[in-house]
């Protein structure tokens, strides 16, 4: 279809998707990629110490410290680029559940208003996926048809 046959409204609300998914993308790759830079042990000794006051256990808490910066840069980078973007960003919202969770425990609630705005992101972006069409998703349903 070329630009000039889609309607102004749906050519803008795609013009606007594009950009909230890329630095959404971003933010949530360079957590991951900054993270495993620094060392993914340095981060998980951090998480652990935060942590020493909550009933979560250390195992628990060591671990996910571990796992956390490969989820962030994995699904940032999924979602930066647009590839399978619907489970990319299901995945991103629900690792905001376990993160509010977690500082729920620490009774951080600075960090939960930002992680609040987080979801906010996810959600908009959730609903709005129809207007992805700046990605490797739309570029691999138009090879296919």
């Amino acid at each position: 279809m070329s630009t000039a046959a889609i309607p102004r409204s749906v050519s803008e609300r795609r013009t606007g998707y594009a950009p909230l998914r890329i630095i959404l993308g971003i933010n949530l790759a360079m957590h991951g990629i900054t993270r495993l830079w620094a060392g993914a042990s340095i981060f998980a000794q951090h998480l652990v110490q935060q942590f020493t006051h909550s009933p979560l256990p250390e195992i628990l808490i060591r671990s996910f410290g571990y796992a956390l910066p490969w989820l962030e840069a994995g699904i940032g980078i999924l979602i930066l680029l647009g590839l399978a973007t619907r489970p990319a960003l299901i995945a991103g919202a629900s690792l905001m559940v376990v993160l509010t969770f977690g500082s729920s425990f620490l009774q951080d609630w600075n960090v939960m208003g930002l992680q609040l705005i987080y979801a906010v992101v996810y959600f908009l972006l959730l609903i709005f996926i129809p207007n992805n069409h700046w990605s490797v998703d739309t570029l691999l349903t138009q090879r296919r048809s």
